[in-house]
């Protein structure tokens, strides 16, 4: 089986990011983006996708988060649409529910070849900690123009921000891990009516 690895770098005036990620990983990471509160979320990525993500992130900080927060999301979908190749052998859809205490999320993605996202949560509070919510939609916007996949997220109810955010991010990991996981019944076979992805 081939490796279904890539690594990626993005830089810019106002970051430099260097990404890897392994699919058939065991879900650990290694992050370093001056953001906390996002390496504890990607955290959640990639031990719920089973995936290895290596992230190295420099950006304009002084200013704010927004443009790390938004490459990193970029480059994470860059590297997902390389180390997926044809998509040969992939079952392509992927969902999950997640709760954590009261908070409960829906994640279902689709590596269609189409970037498309909808995403519905509202918080009761604009930061967690020193992390501006808004910013999770940005990074799953780069996410899906980048990994070429339509995205629905659903927050269905929580109280807490962090509770909030944090099941987002683990359903989408282990949405991620269902679409990108190899269908033995479907080996060397595009998952499409079309024959291309």
């Amino acid at each position: 089986m081939a490796e279904r690895r890539a690594s990626v770098e993005r830089i810019t005036l106002e970051t430099k990011i260097r990404l890897s990620v392994d699919l058939d990983g065991r879900g650990q990471g290694q992050f370093h983006t001056g953001i906390p509160f996002l390496e504890h979320m990607l955290d959640q990525v990639a031990r719920h996708g089973m995936i290895d993500i290596d992230v190295t992130a420099q950006g304009d900080l002084h200013i704010d988060a927004h443009h790390t927060v938004e490459d990193v999301g970029i480059v994470l979908g860059q590297a997902l649409a390389q180390s997926l190749g044809d998509k040969k052998g992939i079952r392509r859809y992927g969902h999950a529910y997640v709760p954590l205490d009261e908070a409960l999320s829906r994640v279902v993605i689709d590596f269609s070849g189409r970037p498309g996202l909808s995403y519905h949560a509202e918080y009761p509070r604009g930061r967690v900690g020193e992390f501006d919510v808004d910013l999770i939609h940005e990074f799953f916007q780069g996410f899906v123009n980048h990994a070429q996949a339509s995205l629905h997220i659903d927050a269905l109810r929580g109280k807490n921000a962090h509770h909030i955010a944090e099941t987002i991010f683990k359903a989408f990991g282990r949405a991620l891990r269902m679409a990108v996981e190899l269908d033995p019944r479907m080996a060397g076979v595009t998952p499409s009516t079309k024959g291309t992805l």
